[in-house]
């Protein structure tokens, strides 16, 4: 079967190949107006080929809205529905449930709120599914999606791929002495999961085999959508141009509607949240694809949205690491497409490299409990009065720990929302009559949580005046679970792939011997031959942006709304620049230490930098409200540029 199947893909490549000249003419002689690409659907479906394989994402994390997968199956047009479920945290919480009930540890929405009332309409069409939502256990998962198939009536082959958890090869992990990649600490004792992230060759094999619905434990996100395309496409595992492009489109549409306006800076002009539509991406055999959204849906698909969602948490552009490929995304290109019904983006120009011969490790561990309490205020004062209660309530708490015997909190924050806090030295003198109260605290003892939870409720009648409510009145106790990531060999960690039982061991192939990934180059100098003028802009009227987080550090993405803005980007948002601008949020270093690196993405008019230990530990382990820089590019958006040429009017002319 696999033979003939790639007789037929390579048939297939062969008249596309024939087409190519033909449909790039097509390409360069349609109108461009706007900057955008104006093609027909009916000639854009030539300039890709006749096999092209759309691919829907329903789920960019656990919690998404239910109403993205019906809305893909009823009116996607898909071949394939795909989702992501996982982070580190999760991770922690279903290796939780797991120990509590043997059966569980996967994400139950996926089979209970997605799979049972849609599967009989998915086997119709003849959808498949790709999801991580096994979680730490996807064969309970695999049978509980059996059950539900059995119920409606419907026949369908269910394969699972194994091998990311390596909770069950603890020793030998330990007997490496595996360092964490930013930190260089050991590996802590108290592991509460340790998971590997699998990249998309294996699911490609589970599909090879004939499996409909493919669940994974921990695997890159991206690999959920390269993994169709490798089995549709007979796509070779050291093809790495076609591998990096199949790896953009997962990257592009893991976060669900992120990529089709959701979270975009200019917010106000996406319409119908409340409908907005998922993304899909269009992909044909040599690489290129579209990503496009159902027809009649909320949402904006254009290059902004699509470009703010490029630079989402990552790196290093030239070197975006994945297990079955290396990505350099630095000279992306993306064109609007125009149509009466589905709008477009057309991504092309990313480059592949040979990938790592390891894979990276997420590990996740116990150090400690931590609560948070938020607190309403109104009236003047606010923010005085709410800091100076916070700041009573933790002295009261000290003062009893020291009678009790007991240590000292390990950390704490005192946060007044309403005040611009989050901005540092950039916040604006302000004294608001509303206010809330965040007081966050974290301690090795339970019990000493339990003391602050009972201790917040008296400030209502000891404290500051204008105490409103506690919020979710006593805030809980929950463990802290940290992150430890560190590199680990292919070699040593064997794949199995079970469908309906019967199990495959499953060997990543070797990399092959070709051009390696390059780091990017130092940042560019700044342009001497700029113009200046007497105006002052903003970032967020020159540029659209993007933060997320990884791990303790925080990404921000910014793109220039016009090619011409990038020189003045460059010039004023050097490294130490922003550095300067987000000072407060990094942890106390050595005097000097330079924490943003700046990288340039020529292909979009973009930049990405990379804050370094500015998330207060990051995850579930810091305190703040912030506790992922999901603020960090809005928060950029308000740095002043001076001494500028009337960039707008330039641009417009």
């Amino acid at each position: 079967m696999a033979a003939s199947m790639l007789c037929r893909q390579g048939l297939s490549r062969a008249l596309n190949t024939v087409r190519l000249s033909r449909s790039t003419a097509l390409l360069s002689s349609k109108i461009r107006e706007n900057g955008h690409l104006m093609m027909k659907k009916r000639d854009f479906n030539e300039y890709l080929g006749d096999k092209t394989i759309r691919i829907g994402c329903a789920s960019g994390f656990w919690g998404d809205t239910s109403v993205a997968a019906p809305q893909l199956v009823h009116m996607g047009n898909i071949d394939y529905l795909v989702f992501d479920y996982l982070s580190e945290i999760t991770m922690s919480l279903l290796a939780a449930a797991r120990r509590k009930n043997p059966d569980m540890g996967y994400a139950p929405d996926f089979v209970l709120a997605v799979l049972k009332p849609l599967i009989k309409q998915i086997k119709k069409k003849g959808i498949k599914v790709i999801s991580n939502a096994g979680g730490v256990n996807p064969l309970s998962c695999a049978q509980a999606i059996r059950e539900v198939a059995k119920e409606a009536g419907v026949d369908i082959k269910v394969a699972v791929v194994m091998g990311d958890d390596l909770m069950v090869q603890r020793d030998a992990v330990y007997d490496m002495k595996p360092t964490d990649i930013d930190s260089g600490r050991a590996l802590p004792e108290s592991l509460v999961t340790m998971n590997a992230y699998l990249g998309a060759t294996p699911i490609a094999r589970a599909l090879d085999l004939g499996a409909e619905i493919v669940l994974t434990g921990r695997c890159v996100d991206s690999a959920v959508v390269l993994g169709p395309l490798m089995h549709e496409f007979g796509w070779s595992p050291d093809n790495y141009d076609i591998l990096a492009a199949g790896s953009l489109a997962g990257h592009l549409v893991e976060c669900g509607a992120q990529a089709t306006g959701g979270i975009f800076t200019d917010w106000h002009l996406v319409p119908d949240w409340d409908n907005i539509g998922f993304p899909i991406v269009q992909c044909a055999p040599d690489g290129k694809f579209v990503l496009t959204k159902p027809p009649m849906t909320g949402g904006l698909v254009n290059k902004a949205t699509v470009g703010e969602q490029l630079v989402y948490e990552i790196g290093d552009p030239r070197a975006y690491m994945l297990p079955d490929v290396t990505c350099d995304f630095s000279q992306v290109n993306l064109a609007e497409v125009k149509d009466n019904d589905e709008d477009g983006v057309l991504v092309t120009g990313v480059k592949g490299y040979n990938p790592s011969d390891s894979y990276k490790v997420s590990a996740t561990f116990l150090e400690g409990y931590r609560a948070t309490a938020v607190s309403t205020l109104a009236g003047p004062n606010c923010v005085a009065k709410g800091r100076r209660t916070a700041q009573s309530q933790i002295a009261r708490l000290q003062r009893m720990f020291q009678f009790l015997g007991m240590e000292d909190f390990t950390r704490t924050r005192i946060q007044v929302i309403g005040s611009e806090e989050t901005y540092g030295a950039h916040a604006r003198d302000l004294n608001p009559r509303e206010a809330a109260m965040w007081v966050a605290v974290e301690h090795s003892q339970k019990r000493a949580l339990e003391l602050f939870a009972r201790e917040l409720a008296p400030a209502g009648t000891g404290m500051a005046p204008g105490l409103t409510g506690l919020v979710g009145g006593r805030p809980k106790a929950s463990p802290i679970l940290k992150l430890h990531s560190f590199l680990y060999p292919k070699e040593k960690i064997p794949i199995t792939i079970d469908v309906e039982g019967n199990q495959e061991e499953f060997s990543m192939p070797a990399s092959q011997e070709k051009e390696a990934g390059r780091a990017s180059e130092p940042d560019a100098a700044p342009s001497d031959d700029v113009q200046t003028g007497s105006h002052s802009f903003t970032v967020g009227q020159l540029a659209y942006t993007r933060s997320g987080d990884k791990g303790n550090s925080s990404n921000i993405g910014v793109i220039a709304r016009h090619p011409s803005y990038v020189p003045y980007l460059r010039n004023a948002l050097t490294s130490q620049a922003v550095q300067e601008y987000f000072q407060h949020v990094f942890e106390p270093t050595t005097e000097g230490e330079e924490l943003v690196t700046r990288y340039e993405l020529p292909g979009i008019d973009g930049f990405n930098f990379v804050l370094k230990n500015s998330l207060g530990g990051g995850g579930v382990t810091s305190l703040r409200s912030d506790p992922q820089g999901k603020a960090y590019g809005q928060m950029l958006t308000d740095f002043k540029i001076d001494n500028l040429p009337d960039l707008l009017a330039n641009a417009e002319s």
